[in-house]
């Protein structure tokens, strides 16, 4: 071998733009991202400014088809899997995090549990049309006095014949206003701990279910949330989610899929407020240079591109795991973790970049800042995730 020529130790993988996208991958990011540059950012401002829920541009998100991207096509998906549903919703997130927040729970939340527990009967009801966007599901699992501790859950449900009665509140609820359908965990018995706690599918016109309107927001002011309150309300036997008394495991095992979509929410918002940094840093001048010549605006650049891209081969990382039927708990709680505080960092020095403008709503960054902070806390807060992922380094050792 020639002292001038490097050795071939192995086969190199066609790596588009750094993350091995397939071709239909590809296909439904640039998609998606001509869509929501279209369709979507104009109005961003818009219904945060009001608290408005975009239902012209909800309609149009289910006539693409992204509300079915991961599931198969004998529900009426495409089988596209996780990490092309997770482009989906960081190309949203991107220009709008409301919006983001809005499939992500749809998607995560309120359709793939009843797909993956709810069996051939529940699944064949509601799957399709949970997809078709003939309404939008919720999950109702927070409570006023159960957040991080969900396995406090107070809301009971208990047997009468061939029903189940509830009776208790949750709080916070994405799409909840605009539901058909809503799962509920929910107790049957207190002294059993998690181990008492069930999931129930609950149809929106239940008699004794209701709603409250949710309080107002710092971010994500464009995504629907509300109270739901049960005072007997009576809903079918065959509505259980998974076996009694599993209700704990399903949750804790759809939060692990939803962090992956929280992942890719905060990667978005992340990626739009390093967008709108650098036009900025090009366009506008200071000192007589453009304020991207300035040293503390570059570093503050590099530092947001490398934080970035970390954080993408994360969640994207872990959408590969699920969509390979391997364990991703902890790589979804990782990839959490980490693009929300990223995210955080991220829209934080956007806003010192711009300046007083930041500070304004003349510009998107500010709003992306109070986004980027529901990422922090929804689907486990931060200190929820490093638990999760600490009990694993000292049980397994280190992850690599």
């Amino acid at each position: 071998m020639s002292s001038t020529s490097s050795p071939v130790m192995y086969d190199l993988p066609d790596i588009k733009n750094g993350f091995e996208l397939t071709e239909d991958q590809s296909m439904i990011r640039e998609m998606v991202r001509e869509f929501a540059d279209k369709e979507i950012a104009p109005i961003a401002a818009e219904i945060d400014e009001n608290h408005r829920f975009p239902t012209e541009t909800w309609e149009k998100i289910v006539e693409l088809g992204l509300t079915g991207i991961p599931f198969p096509e004998d529900v009426g998906g495409s089988n596209g899997g996780t990490l092309a549903y997770i482009l989906a919703v960081e190309e949203i997130s991107r220009v709008c995090g409301s919006t983001g927040l809005t499939l992500a729970a749809q998607v995560s939340l309120g359709t793939y549990p009843i797909y993956a527990w709810g069996g051939e009967r529940l699944r064949s009801e509601y799957v399709p049309k949970l997809i078709a966007g003939e309404y939008m599901g919720a999950y109702g699992l927070t409570e006023p006095n159960a957040g991080s501790d969900s396995g406090g859950t107070q809301t009971m449900a208990t047997r009468d014949g061939d029903e189940w009665v509830l009776n208790g509140r949750k709080c916070f609820i994405t799409n909840a206003t605009y539901a058909g359908t809503c799962i509920v965990t929910a107790t049957t018995d207190k002294s059993l701990g998690s181990k008492g706690i069930c999931a129930f599918v609950v149809p929106r016109d239940t008699p004794g279910f209701s709603l409250e309107d949710g309080e107002k927001k710092l971010g994500m002011r464009g995504s629907d949330w509300a109270s739901l309150v049960f005072e007997d309300a009576r809903i079918p036997g065959d509505h259980l989610l998974g076996p009694e008394g599993k209700g704990f495991a399903t949750f804790m095992k759809t939060l692990e899929g939803g962090r992956i979509s929280i992942g890719a929410l905060a990667l978005g918002i992340a990626q739009g407020a390093y967008e709108e940094s650098v036009r900025y840093a090009q366009e506008r001048e200071a000192f007589g240079k453009p304020l991207g010549g300035l040293q503390a605006v570059q570093f503050k650049l590099a530092d947001m591109a490398m934080e970035i891209a970390a954080a993408r081969h994360l969640v994207y990382h872990a959408a590969r795991l699920k969509d390979a039927g391997q364990a991703f708990g902890t790589a979804a709680a990782m990839a959490k973790l980490f693009a929300s505080e990223v995210s955080m960092r991220v829209t934080y020095d956007a806003i010192q970049i711009f300046g007083g403008y930041g500070y304004s709503r003349e510009y998107p960054v500010e709003r992306m800042w109070r986004d980027a902070k529901l990422c922090t806390i929804g689907e486990g807060t931060s200190e929820i995730q490093r638990m999760i992922i600490s009990r694993d380094v000292l049980k397994n050792g280190p992850v690599y």
